[in-house]
């Protein structure tokens, strides 16, 4: 009997552990609800109901029958899933009172049959992460009658789009958006978000756009552009719609504008025209760098070396208007793209042509801080600049068989520039005296031409992976220039007496051209099914022209004789070879990227004038690596580094003297030695389904080895003179972190968003001998809602407090550090007869510092009444009040390197517009045919 007991405890004790271990079984059929066939292929996944992970997933038979097996006790929810039909969502709990379940016959639902009732519990998977691309599903969000793409994403989590319709998304700016994967205009975004309808979306794609050459191999070149792509509806393909618009207002404001849009089949046809005084410019001329901005000579990804058209202040007018002046501006543009021959064959093509002239004033107060003490400086300047260009691209791809691709692109823009500035500028030392007085007045024309070819040929070769391509690039750049220089410069001794002046009456006249010849070939080589390597070898020529001539007068009224000390004549040779090996390891869920780049460059400067000759030879060094880890669909982490040599430029080893502003002098260091910068960059993302919940971290840090810096060196008279030197023993850092989480809360039915923003940099200069150490750092915080009500009210609106940190260790005592706050609020109420209202509102504060004693608020308010016609709300017609409280003041304010300054300038202010719009749309309509 007592050795039975034991015997007994034993098997009670393995039953109940049996018991409590019980494994289920979940089943059931999918069937249409309208014509009650099977539908295989069904997705079913039961997912964990604390953090909706995936617990199991299978797909139905031909039979429309599924079964998962072994699932422990828990709580779950049951996800059934399949193309063009609704979400069926359940959830359960399994536990050892509850065997298996059958659910039966489940009826899912065509969306085309879903009109506006409520068939099924559950939120449509508003988000799919798959890799590198976040995908979000328009009919997860709310879609007015005629509105647009901007309405659209301005829901997306984690976005934000600004008054002038740049986009934000995940902290990172939105450059680029596609359109069925085609530029759409190439270089203006906004004339896809604010022309498209958002009822013609099918999906929107997020992710960072590859190079071609990374697209084709599938390894990471480190070229990277933020981009969405807007997929449009198969139905939504044919027709044609657009937007006409006109108004008149107080003090003489107006604007007009108009979109054709025809879409058949493959083929797109777009055009538009925009003209206004009100600050609607409509076109982004960001392509008037194609190889960087300002400065004398500039450095290109591979190490080649480019004249441009600045530095002098005699450059040629880039057609951007950032708020500062009254601008008028006319622009207009066509598109065309199509495929055919089965999509063996593609073309796209735009033509841009614009004009803008803007005028006004700006006053900027200033303040130099040196190691001994400090100058004040206030300067009025005022300003007509007009633009005229016209662009023309063109790309053409064809699948010559199912291995060999070509793909070539052409470009071509002529633009005509005029400026005219007039300067007035006064500095006084610490006790108010005068230190010196300048007026300035710069006139000049300018006309720039530019071409660009680009061939890019890629073949897939009988083993798979196995890839050879090879890219051909030719660039011709050309400005031409003249203008005339009158500047006279008043210095004064520290009684405040005149001791000196200098005077300037020139006439200039500029030509500056490059012309350059690119190729790179590029062979990868799969070792296994999981780990390749891509090598490459291009071979650059380019050479260029800056020929900048200053003419004095003599007698009477002529300018002609040249001022050789300020006139200048410089050829530039180049020759760079480039090679490297990056490796690839792409395995499950984890992507490794490893390697690097090679470019030799000699490059041969001829000073034509003085009969000189300057060579150089160096050579860049280009590292990468990169980790990438998907934990799941909706989940992934991806680590980066890149590190690159940055050789000295030509203006600091040899700059070219200039006299346009005679106070600030430049001269050349041929001893600098090149910096290496390392970056480090991070991100991580999460979509839950269920909770539409999201997670985006992104990271970075960088710093820089043997940094190029300035050293400035200021006389008595104000007069500075700078220099780059080498730092040996300081590394320049940067650092930056955005963090946010989204999410909608249930009971209030409203979409809800928190984020966090680091970041900062140090930086080193010398001032008059004295090491300076400036570090700027900015950390806020922010919230964005935004809820819909159908056919009453929507609201949207972001806002959240900001604190910047500027310190200069020369002194220490006019630190800039000071609170922030910013705020942006816009809404719509629907009213009774088709009336609406809508507003917008920006608010800004900048609290006071040590170095600004003011405190700057402004609050910009923008209100309209609307009423609408005809049944599909298609004409408007709209009452609207700009800068209500009339606080559109022109301000900015900055401190760096231990100097400050505060502007002030001339903008728009209030005013108000009687709109007529009209939207048309004929698309092709009726429901997608389901699978």
């Amino acid at each position: 009997m007592k050795r039975t007991l034991p015997m007994l405890y034993f098997v009670f004790l393995f039953s109940s552990f049996v018991k409590a271990q019980t494994l289920h079984n979940i089943k059931g059929r999918t069937i249409d609800t309208a014509s009650t066939s099977l539908l295989s292929g069904t997705s079913i996944a039961i997912l964990n109901a604390k953090d909706s992970t995936l617990v199991k997933f299978t797909r139905s038979t031909q039979q429309g029958q599924f079964e998962l097996t072994n699932i422990k006790n828990g709580k779950y929810i049951l996800l059934v899933s399949y193309p063009k039909y609704a979400d069926f969502v359940d959830h359960f709990t399994l536990d050892s009172t509850k065997k298996d379940i059958d659910y039966g016959k489940i009826n899912l639902t065509g969306m085309a049959k879903i009109l506006a009732d409520v068939i099924i519990t559950g939120n449509r998977n508003a988000i799919k992460i798959k890799g590198d691309t976040t995908e979000f599903d328009p009919k997860a969000f709310n879609i007015e009658p005629n509105s647009k793409v901007e309405d659209l994403i301005k829901q997306f989590p984690g976005f934000q789009i600004d008054k002038d319709g740049k986009i934000t998304a995940q902290g990172k700016s939105v450059p680029k958006v596609l359109v069925d994967g085609e530029e759409f205009f190439g270089d203006d975004p906004t004339l896809v978000t604010k022309n498209l309808r958002a009822d013609m979306v099918e999906s929107v794609q997020l992710y960072d756009k590859s190079s071609d050459q990374a697209s084709f191999t599938g390894i990471d070149d480190g070229e990277k552009t933020k981009t969405l792509n807007i997929k449009l509806k198969e139905d939504k393909k044919n027709g044609y719609f657009g937007k006409l618009q006109g108004g008149y207002g107080t003090d003489d404001f107006y604007t007009g504008q108009a979109m054709f849009n025809k879409f058949w089949g493959k083929k797109k046809f777009s055009a538009y025209g925009i003209l206004g005084n009100n600050g609607t410019v409509g076109l982004g001329w960001d392509d008037r760098d194609k190889y960087g901005g300002s400065g004398n000579m500039q450095i290109s990804d591979d190490g080649g070396i480019y004249f441009s058209m600045g530095g002098d202040d005699f450059e040629s007018y880039d057609g951007q208007y950032s708020g500062q002046g009254i601008p008028v501006s006319r622009t207009g543009g066509l598109h065309f793209d199509s495929k055919w021959n089965k999509d063996k064959e593609s073309l796209n093509t735009n033509y841009k042509v614009g004009a803008i002239g803007v005028t006004g004033n700006r006053n900027t107060i200033s303040q130099n801080t040196l190691a001994n003490g400090i100058n004040n400086r206030i300067s009025d300047q005022v300003f007509d600049n007009d633009m005229f260009k016209q662009k023309l691209d063109a790309t053409y791809e064809i699948k010559l068989d199912t291995t060999l691709t070509l793909k070539v692109s052409i470009d071509g823009s002529l633009k005509n520039s005029s400026t005219f500035d007039d300067y007035f500028t006064t500095t006084t030392r610490e006790d108010a005296t005068r230190l010196n007085t300048s007026k300035r007045t710069l006139s000049n024309e300018a006309d720039d031409q530019a071409f660009n070819l680009n061939a890019f040929i890629t073949k897939r070769l009988r083993k798979k992976g196995r890839t050879l391509s090879l890219n051909l690039n030719q660039s011709f750049n050309k400005n031409t220039s003249e203008g005339y220089l009158n500047s006279t410069n008043s210095f004064f001794n520290v009684n405040d007496q005149l001791d000196s002046i200098r005077n300037i009456d020139q006439y200039k006249v500029n030509l500056i051209a490059n012309n350059a010849f690119k190729s790179n070939l590029v062979y990868t080589e799969p070792f296994s099914e999981s780990f390749s390597v891509i090598v490459n070898y291009g071979l650059s020529l380019i050479n260029g022209k800056s020929d900048r001539r200053s003419y004095n007068k003599l007698a009477g009224d002529a300018y002609d004789v040249l001022d050789t000390v300020f006139s200048n004549n410089y050829e530039l040779d180049q020759v760079i070879n480039q090679a490297g090996a990056i490796f690839n390891y792409k395995k499950g869920k984890t992507v490794i990227n490893f390697g690097s780049k090679f470019s030799g460059v000699n490059f041969k400067q001829m000073d034509v004038f003085r009969n000189r000759t300057f060579n150089r030879n160096f050579v860049n060094y280009m590292p990468q690596a990169s980790y990438q880890y998907r934990f799941s669909q909706q989940k992934s982490f991806r680590l980066s580094y890149n590190g690159n040599t940055s050789q000295p430029s030509l203006d600091q080893i040899q700059p070219i003297r200039v006299n346009t502003d005679p106070l600030n002098v430049f001269e050349g260091n041929p001893n600098l030695r090149p910096s290496f910068r390392s970056s480090f960059n991070a991100n991580y993302n999460s979509y839950k389904v269920l909770t539409n919940q999201s997670i985006w971290l992104n990271a970075s840090y960088s710093f820089t080895a043997n940094p190029i810096m300035s050293n400035v060196t200021t006389d008595a008279t104000g007069k500075s003179t700078y220099q780059s030197i080498n730092l040996s023993d300081k590394m320049p850092s940067n650092y930056y972190f955005y963090g946010s989480i989204g999410r909608k809360i249930k009971p209030l039915d409203m979409n809800l968003g928190l984020n966090l923003n680091f970041s900062g940099n140090s930086s080193y200069n010398y001032i008059n001998q004295v090491l300076n150490k400036t570090q700027n750092y900015v950390y806020s915080a922010g919230i964005d809602f935004n809820k819909y009500k159908e056919k009453k009210y929507s609201f949207y609106g972001n806002f959240g407090p900001s604190y910047n940190v500027t310190t200069a260790s020369i002194q220490q005592s006019l630190n800039s550090n000071g609170w922030g706050l910013s705020g942006y609020l816009e809404g719509s109420v629907q009213l009774p007869g088709k009336f609406e209202i809508t507003t917008d509102a920006q608010y800004q504060y900048n609290g006071k510092t040590q170095a600004f004693n003011e405190n700057f608020e402004r609050f910009l308010w923008n209100a309209a009444l609307n009423k609408k016609f005809f049944k599909s709300e298609n004409l408007k017609i709209s009452v609207s009040g700009r800068d209500l409280l009339n606080q559109n003041v022109g301000f900015n304010r900055s401190a760096y390197n231990g100097n400050i300054s505060q502007s002030s300038y001339t903008t728009i202010r209030r005013y108000f517009l009687l709109s007529v719009i009209w939207d048309f749309n004929k698309m092709g309509g009726g429901a997608p045919k389901q699978n």
